[in-house]
């Protein structure tokens, strides 16, 4: 049996993302998808100590029709506004020093390319190996996509090799769960309700942050805080 999800890249995603990563054999990152504003391909949240915060790279939307992989960054600045942000607001979250200088090293890395899929895939990636996820990580630009939403996805597990899809609970508006039993395809669905509360900074807890949040206040400890 191999296991396939499919989502769009997300920037600093949270917990919950990497745990759908984690949770499968095959990763394909789904980045012809539209561009969609006030969404988290360029922003996600942090704790700070007056509440919930959003971090957001700038962006350029020149059509309606843009695909993530074609939304290009429309500020250079934001790397340094973004690791001044992590500093000031989890200086004195207990494993920051220990893994600022990893964290920061990706930003760097991403300060060197304009492009929004580039950048994400960066901190998807690395931040896959600091949890020790082994997942392989593709595009759907590897694959031939079709029309039709669910056609099309069941169409790129079959071309990965794909016997079972996980998806997360938002979805179920959208999927046709009869095409994937016509196909032979196993569907499953994620559940984020059973995580647990780690030491986090600034309460009351919010389980709906970046995973940097989690990096910073656990450390090596990150992936206890995992389901898969």
């Amino acid at each position: 049996m191999k296991k396939i999800a499919i989502l769009q890249s997300n920037y600093i995603p949270w917990k919950g993302y990497f745990d759908l990563i984690a949770s499968v054999d095959e990763f394909i990152i789904y980045d012809e998808m539209q561009y969609t504003k006030n969404d988290w391909r360029n922003r996600n949240k942090i704790k700070t100590p007056t509440g919930v915060s959003w971090i957001t790279i700038p962006v350029r939307v020149e059509k309606l029709s843009q695909t993530i992989n074609q939304t290009q960054i429309s500020n250079n600045n934001w790397v340094t506004k973004h690791i001044k942000t992590l500093q000031a607001n989890y200086a004195k979250a207990k494993y920051f020093k220990n893994h600022k200088d990893f964290v920061f090293d990706l930003y760097h890395q991403a300060s060197k390319t304009s492009s929004l899929s580039e950048i994400n895939f960066i901190f998807i990636e690395n931040i896959c190996n600091f949890l020790n996820i082994k997942t392989k990580l593709s595009f759907s630009t590897d694959y031939n996509l079709i029309e039709g939403k669910t056609e099309r996805l069941i169409d790129l597990i079959k071309q990965s090799k794909g016997t079972s899809y996980i998806s997360g609970p938002a979805a179920k508006s959208y999927i046709d769960e009869n095409l994937f039993n016509d196909n032979n395809l196993n569907l499953e669905w994620m559940d984020y309700s059973k995580y647990k509360e780690y030491n986090q900074l600034y309460p009351p807890f919010e389980h709906g942050v970046s995973i940097l949040d989690l990096i910073f206040n656990e450390g090596e400890n990150s992936s206890n805080f995992l389901t898969h």
